[in-house]
């Protein structure tokens, strides 16, 4: 009976001592597995913060992509707006150089046309009958004009322009030649006593003139003409008296010998 008791004893401590190990194996797998689950929990949400990180940075990064390129677009709408600028003053500085050039032409044209006016009323150098002297332009035409008159033999045009030249230029270097052309176109329109006076003229003024010794000769032609043949003589002795290298006075002679 006792044996029993004790067989039964034992069988329930070795019951008993089976329970509580298999209670404490079952205790420690479920402690292993909270840790895992703990750890994997842990590195679950460190991966989530991870990709948490990286989905912020994507987004930073677009978003500064996204200003890069709005700033590349400014960028080249302001180069873009620089070649407009840059163009249009090239055309504006073309414009500018043309419309330089066209002042710098007119600017010239009028530089010749007032040098071309000025050299109207300056002075020029002349020789006439062997004489130099300044003129002005106007009174070297005005000369001219009466001379080509006078070679054409319009005398009467001549006088009229030798006149009008006498009254004009009173001062001329043209004077003694222009009296003489007077006379000469007088005693062709036959005005002898006119034409003796601008001859004596001459003679008063200028004696030393290349034309001084024709224009004594011509006074005699002129009293020859007016029947004044005395007076006629005695011109034609001054003549000689006074000219006798030149030409007039052998015509001078020619005639005083036809006299006699």
């Amino acid at each position: 009976m006792i044996t029993m008791k004790r067989s039964a004893l034992a069988a329930a401590l070795a019951a008993a001592s089976l329970f509580t190990a298999s209670a404490q194996a079952a205790l420690f797998e479920d402690e292993e597995a909270r840790r895992a689950i703990l750890d994997m929990r842990q590195r679950i949400e460190q991966q989530r913060q991870a990709a948490q990180i990286m989905s912020d940075d994507l987004k930073h990064a677009n978003e500064e992509n996204a200003s890069l390129r709005r700033s590349l677009l400014e960028l080249q709408n302001q180069i873009e707006a620089l070649r407009t600028d840059v163009a249009r003053l090239r055309g504006g500085d073309e414009q500018l150089a043309r419309d330089l050039a066209d002042v710098q032409r007119r600017q010239k044209d009028i530089a010749a046309g007032v040098e071309e006016r000025l050299r109207k009323f300056e002075p020029v150098q002349v020789t006439v009958d062997g004489r130099e002297f300044s003129a002005d332009p106007q009174e070297q035409r005005d000369f001219e004009a009466a001379l080509a008159a006078f070679r054409k033999g319009d005398f009467l045009a001549a006088q009229g322009s030798f006149s009008d030249f006498l009254r004009k230029y009173p001062s001329s270097g043209y004077r003694p030649s222009a009296l003489f052309w007077v006379g000469n176109a007088q005693y062709a329109n036959r005005d002898y006593k006119g034409a003796i006076a601008n001859f004596r003229a001459l003679l008063q003024q200028a004696p030393d003139h290349p034309r001084a010794p024709e224009a004594v000769l011509s006074i005699a032609n002129c009293q020859i003409e007016l029947k004044e043949n005395a007076n006629a003589r005695r011109t034609l002795d001054e003549l000689v008296k006074a000219y006798p290298q030149s030409e007039a006075a052998v015509a001078a002679r020619e005639r005083l010998a036809r006299f006699r």
